[in-house]
């Protein structure tokens, strides 16, 4: 059986092929997860972390939310990018839009954590953090393989209690420590560096062989490029040079490329000499 919803140019990562069925982006997930979709409601996912939020419609000043504080507003369920029409708006600039709801901005360092689950039972983490610069809310970078022990008692506190009986592989993204996002797949764009053992260990899973979790993972930087910039073979090639592996997207708005390094400090000086950027 395959891996469903495998880009065409990331094929040679999944390996071996499994033996039922496993979704990679979300909308095979959900098709294939029938009982436990409802973790991409959005809206349900902030008010089980405790947090003010409301469908569109609902007034956030009604909540105890101050006019000029700032709210994010996106889709209550999204599978087709799932951060697609998110963004920070006024509480009282809040729009009627229909499928969307608001909920207070939370502060704190943004994460992104895989999970493999067994039967409900989170049983090995791999941690990537965000940058602190960000454009327009998204990180400018992602260090794959961050150290973030004290997220794994909260992640599998909520495993537990939302995914009884699932086994396979979960993100959860975070801000603070608060779920923003749960997706029933993991963080595609990150397995390059999570060593050769972890595809393995993750199809022995969901098939039900025997399973060993995967050693901690090597890790390293994914940083985007964010714009229009047209990049040539030359400065692809130079990049490589330096360790960096430069790949073109098409597929995301606003986005001409993702670097990939184990080095920062070679992804970050050749961002700058695409973009003219230097992030701290």
């Amino acid at each position: 059986m395959p891996f469903i919803g495998v880009l065409p140019e990331r094929e040679h990562l999944f390996q071996p092929r499994p033996r039922c069925d496993i979704g990679v982006n979300d909308a095979a997930a959900w098709r294939l997860n029938p009982a436990h979709r409802q973790v991409y409601d959005k809206l349900s996912l902030a008010l089980d972390a405790g947090l003010r939020a409301a469908p569109c419609g609902v007034d956030p000043r009604d909540c105890g939310i101050a006019r000029d504080a700032q709210v994010f507003v996106k889709p209550i369920v999204n599978l087709a990018g799932m951060a697609v029409r998110a963004r920070a708006v006024p509480a009282d600039a809040v729009p009627n839009e229909a499928g969307s709801f608001w909920c207070e901005r939370l502060e704190g360092a943004h994460t992104s954590s895989d999970c493999l689950v067994q039967d409900g039972r989170a049983v090995w983490f791999a941690h990537t953090r965000g940058s602190d610069e960000k454009d327009r809310e998204r990180p400018i970078y992602w260090e794959v393989g961050a150290a973030l022990p004290d997220l794994e008692p909260l992640i599998a506190d909520w495993v537990a209690r939302h995914l009884k009986g699932y086994s396979g592989l979960c993100n959860l993204e975070m801000i603070g420590g608060r779920p923003i996002e749960v997706h029933l797949r993991g963080s595609n764009g990150f397995f390059d560096f999570y060593g050769p053992d972890f595809i393995p260990a993750w199809v022995a899973l969901v098939d039900g062989a025997d399973f060993t979790p995967p050693p901690p993972i090597p890790g390293g930087f994914v940083i985007s490029v964010f714009g229009e910039v047209v990049i040539d073979e030359a400065q692809r090639e130079a990049a490589a040079e330096q360790g960096v592996r430069v790949d073109l997207d098409t597929r995301t708005a606003d986005r001409s490329a993702i670097l990939r390094s184990s080095d920062k400090d070679a992804g970050l000086d050749v961002l700058r000499r695409l973009t003219g950027r230097t992030p701290a």
